[in-house]
């Protein structure tokens, strides 16, 4: 299926389940969601729903045998700061970050907070197959092999073309911030919208 092809609604119901602890599993990718993902916003900036970026993210993590484990964090939406404490937070060290417009990172603990492995900061050019590879590299990265970064496409007009939706979606979100906050364990079920 591409990314053209219509693909079946889907509904993403996240439970708290508290303050996430750090993981003691060698083999685990964080996925690290910012203060309103699923919450206040469903949809990225270009309209793929939140439920289908985690599907694929999470479809990208378990394909390669590695288990996959979901957190929200409050404290800021600042993706470096969410994407570092996703690593912080996992077993095997690799975190994923994710914002609700749909710029995601994966980060790795042992890295300064404004490094990475892996940026993706052109947030409309993302659909769901990207989000899977993704998913597919932070497992590898987990299991301590060195992927080929995911290929990024790059649109010298994006950024003025939704620069100004970008920081508006941005500021929503940021009212979403309990500063202090500690992540919080999620968890996940992603149905079909009319499915109960």
């Amino acid at each position: 299926m591409t990314s053209m092809e219509a693909r079946p609604e889907r509904v993403l119901d996240a439970v708290e389940r508290g303050e996430a602890a750090v993981g003691t599993r060698p083999d685990e990718v964080v996925i690290g969601l910012s203060p309103a993902f699923g919450d206040f916003f469903t949809k990225t900036i270009v309209e793929i729903p939140h439920a289908e970026v985690l599907r694929e993210l999470l479809a990208g993590v378990e394909e390669q045998g590695v288990h996959a484990r979901v957190v929200r964090y409050r404290g800021g939406s600042d993706l470096a700061v969410i994407a570092h404490a996703a690593a912080r937070l996992s077993g095997s060290g690799i975190g994923v970050g994710v914002l609700s417009r749909g710029t995601t990172m994966i980060h790795q603990k042992d890295l300064v907070r404004l490094s990475n492995l892996e940026l993706f900061p052109q947030a409309p050019l993302l659909d769901p197959e990207t989000f899977r590879k993704v998913g597919r590299n932070a497992a590898r990265y987990a299991k301590g092999e060195s992927p080929e970064p995911v290929p990024a496409r790059n649109d010298y007009m994006a950024r003025p073309r939704w620069q100004a939706k970008a920081a508006l979606l941005h500021i929503k979100e940021t009212e979403f911030v309990t500063p202090g906050a500690p992540p919080v364990e999620l968890d996940v079920r992603i149905r079909l919208a009319d499915a109960g």
